[in-house]
């Protein structure tokens, strides 16, 4: 084996002694970065490889590092580096950096590009007394590079020269990743503020000749360290000479006259005389790779966009060029680009421009780094048992090493052994070995499955233990005992728990069963107050004042078993009634609703008061759950005395007895039930109906409603409704009680005319209802903060016929005003009639909560 030795140097100033198996049967060529050393006497070098990275949290060396049954260390000397070296008879165990990162070969396999050749032993050889240590660190570039080498030192010995050693087994060589090794890079965080390091102000007495600012002369909290404040000489703007030196030093590709640029510096620059200027910041270089990501994390972090409406100084425009110059390298290595050549430069304003100067970054990204290898630990553990699992992570060999995709990938694999089985598992931070020579990167993330669990099942902890029972929980939960596990059903389980409105708090934990199998969830939670008071008050026009109240003990009878007692005082109706309401009853998700209510109704169409009995099973939406599908199916029996115009006669009274089948079906693809914004509803209603009045008849009344919602833009929404409805049988609308026939016009219908005003008329002028409907809306939300303006026009008819008549339709227009409340909007809308009919008023006006439709 021949092993030939080097120091590398790192970004961070630190001389590291790095071990890497290289070599051959011949002796290599002496290259920039093969040192060349001549000892005095048998010795084995070592040639060092090093991978040196930064970022803003970590810096670190990571390289070769090799378990030897034997290893000769060389001892360098002076600035010659001369070194002889001494056979070691123990395992050298893994390298560290001044970071306290264990590092590892750059090939990720443990034994770098060693061959296994015969040697024969040789003795201890002395250590050179007057052997150097390394030279004092210096600035070098991102890139890795090899310290200066005297070139007075010799070629590497023949291979003949050296001493034979005994062969080493190819087990010998094995480099097994221990799990807690730290290897490779932490990734720069986005998301994170830079330092606040904003200043306010001028500097007074900061500056030198040469326009240099002094750390000792900066504000508390602002001071620079010794480094910033020395390695880059701040610009300033010379009227006569608007030439501005470049503040981040020079890339030899791009000026090759950078001597004679820097000999003559001094005819560009002045001292900064504090003058404060305004200024912009111009980003060149970077259209190809740079997406809205990037500028958006930028602009967000960025020092100099933060302070841009504030005049500057150039000290302080200088200090803020420093720190967004670091931020765009981070910005460019979370996507892989580590050697990226920053030039920073202030500029006189443009001709016929803002009188601002312009702060410029002229940016070369360089090459992207990509994925060579990538190493999962223990993922194939859990994919022996789901085998799906073992495609789950998207990043592949070839790709960038993007700290976004990697850091995704982490999240859908997490949530993927949760969602399969593995509710105790853990997925490793990313760990990344990176190669600068090869411009390549390992990726290790050690996967920790866990074992395999199916639901078991629920224990109760707490308050929580007076409010539901295991069985009712059970029977709410979307799994059953023996399911495998998934993390979202324990989610799932945790909303639908909130949403009963019985606890103010709750956490579901899974904790092991202890029989290998099973996987139990702890529920705990705390009360909320089971007694509510509600109250609402609106207005319309035909409809009056009306305010509503209830009182409710959402617990009367264990589980969910809630009592309502409500009532209606309002100029037009009053009302009194009390429900029982069973949520999830016997299902997740299902509805029991029995109530019996007492209404009196004096409106223009008719007089009604109704004693009535209803019950249904229904399945609704609620604001934490807004399900797709909502439906019901119910019962109806209602006693009423109604007043209308019939026919020919003269008004008078008439009683019924009514008894309906009323069903409805919703499927829901809006994205909110107050304040919809994108989407479309789609329903139906249909309800088979006995009525007994001087003999028994029967009808069907059914209904369609749709409504559709398209965004325009972030603040702009265009909403339009479509409603018809028919009551379908061989009876005349006159027969029909009032109560149950159709009627347009209102703030839910056709705005601009008053409450059931549309369509037929009596003697009296007052509307009669019909068999038929028909009404379309269209509005446009625009909304201003929490403000909204709301201009629309809508149009409907009724008809005594079977089909409505669009030859008689009516046509409403007007505006309304949104107030954007925490509970959802309020809505105030003012319309007028278009072809307004005898009697009708020129403005209606309707106040609610929640938008039209």
């Amino acid at each position: 084996m021949k092993l030939f030795p080097a120091i590398m140097k790192c970004p961070d100033d630190e001389v590291h002694m790095c071990v890497s198996s290289a070599g051959s049967a011949s002796v290599p060529p002496v290259s920039a970065t093969t040192p060349k050393i001549m000892p005095d006497g048998p010795f084995v070098a070592i040639r060092l490889r090093s991978l040196c990275l930064r970022t803003t949290s970590l810096r670190a060396c990571a390289v070769h590092s090799l378990y030897l049954k034997s290893l000769c260390a060389a001892a360098l000397l002076g600035a010659g580096f001369s070194a002889s070296a001494v056979m070691a008879q123990q395992a050298v165990p893994d390298q560290k950096s001044a970071d306290g990162v264990v590092v590892n070969d750059s090939d990720g396999n443990g034994v770098g590009d060693s061959r296994d050749e015969s040697v024969e032993p040789e003795s201890e050889v002395p250590i050179d007394p007057n052997a150097g240590v390394p030279p004092a660190p210096r600035t070098t570039p991102q890139h890795l590079q090899s310290v200066p080498i005297d070139p007075n030192a010799g070629v590497p010995p023949a291979a003949s020269d050296f001493p034979s050693l005994a062969p080493v087994s190819e087990a010998e060589f094995g480099l097994d990743l221990d799990e807690t090794m730290n290897i490779g890079v932490a990734w720069p965080d986005m998301n994170s503020n830079a330092p606040d390091v904003r200043l306010t102000g001028p500097l007074e007495g900061m500056s030198d000749e040469n326009g240099i600012a002094s750390a000792e002369a900066l504000p508390d909290g602002d001071a620079l360290t010794e480094e910033a404040a020395t390695a880059d000489a701040p610009v300033s703007i010379d009227g006569e000479n608007p030439l501005v030196a470049d503040v981040s030093g020079t890339d030899p590709d791009d000026d090759p006259d950078a001597d004679e640029a820097d000999a003559g510096e001094e005819n560009h620059q002045r001292a900064d005389d504090d003058s404060l200027r305004r200024y912009e910041v111009v980003i060149n270089g970077l259209d190809d790779i740079a997406n809205g990501q990037f500028y958006e994390r930028f602009n967000g972090l960025s020092v100099l966009k933060a302070e841009d409406d504030d005049p500057a100084n150039l000290a302080q425009i200088n200090r803020r060029m420093q720190l967004d110059s670091d931020l765009i390298d981070r910005i460019l290595r979370a996507k892989g680009y580590y050697n990226a050549f920053i030039r920073r430069a202030v500029l006189p304003p443009e001709q016929g421009g803002k009188d601002k100067l312009r702060v410029t970054f002229t940016v070369r990204p360089g090459a992207q780094y990509t994925l060579s290898h990538i190493s999962l630990p223990g993922l194939s553990h859990a994919s022996a048992k789901v085998p799906e699992l073992g495609t789950v992570f998207s990043v592949k060999v070839g790709d960038p090493i993007d700290a976004d995709a990697i850091k995704a990938g982490q999240g859908q694999l997490s949530t993927a052994l949760k969602e399969n089985g593995y509710p105790f598992s853990r997925v490793d931070e990313p760990e990344v070995t990176i190669d600068h020579d090869t411009q390549k990167g390992d990726l290790e993330m050690v996967v920790r499955a866990g074992g395999y669990r199916l639901f078991g099942g629920i224990e109760l902890e707490g308050e929580v233990e007076n409010i539901f029972t295991p069985r009712h929980l059970m029977r709410i939960a979307r799994f059953d005992t023996g399911d495998v596990y998934q993390a979202s059903d324990v989610e799932d389980l945790r909303q639908a728990i909130v949403a009963t409105g019985l606890v103010s708090s709750v956490s579901v934990e899974t904790k092991d069963a202890g029989d290998g199998t099973h996987a139990n969830l702890l529920v705990s939670a705390a009360a909320a107050p089971m007694r509510t008071i509600a109250g609402e008050i609106g207005y319309g026009s035909g409809e009056g004042y009306r305010i509503e109240g209830s009182w409710q003990h959402r617990n009367f009878f264990p589980p969910e078993g809630a009592i309502t007692v409500q009532g209606l005082i309002g100029t037009r109706e009053q009302a009194a009634g009390v429900a029982f309401r069973r949520n999830n009853f016997r299902k997740r998700d299902i509805i029991l609703t029995t109530s019996v209510s007492f209404r009196n109704r004096d409106y223009d169409a008719y007089r009604a008061r109704t004693i009535g009995f209803s019950a249904a099973v229904e399945r609704q939406s609620n604001l934490i759950y807004q399900k797709k599908w909502s439906w019901s199916v119910g019962t109806e029996l209602l006693g009423s005395r109604e007043r209308n115009f019939y026919g020919d006669i003269d008004r008078s009274n008439r009683n019924y007895l009514i008894g309906a089948l009323p069903m409805s079906i919703l499927y829901d693809a809006s994205d909110d039930l107050l304040d919809p914004t994108h989407g479309f509803r789609l329903g139906a209603r249909i309800s088979p109906e006995v009525s007994w009045q001087k003999g028994t008849f029967t009808y069907v009344r059914s209904q369609i409603d749709g409504s559709v919602y398209v965004p325009m833009s972030e603040k702009i929404v265009i909403a339009s409704r479509a409603r018809a409805g028919s009551i379908i049988g061989g009876i005349d609308s006159d027969r029909i009680a009032p109560s149950r026939r159709f009627y347009a016009g209102g703030g839910a219908s056709v705005r601009g005319y008053g409450y059931q005003a549309i369509g037929p008329r009596d003697p009296y002028n007052d509307p009669v209802g019909g068999k038929s409907l028909m009404e379309f809306s269209l509005e446009a939300r625009i909304r201003m903060g929490v403000f909204g303006v709301v201009p629309f026009i809508d149009a409907g008819n009724i008809s005594t016929g079977f089909l409505p008549k669009f030859s008689e339709v009516r046509y409403g227009a007007g505006i309304g005003m949104r107030y954007y409340s925490p509970f959802g909007p309020i809505r105030i809308d003012v319309g007028t009639p278009l072809n307004r009919q005898k009697g009708d008023s020129r403005i209606a006006v309707y106040v609610s909560l929640g938008q039209s439709f």
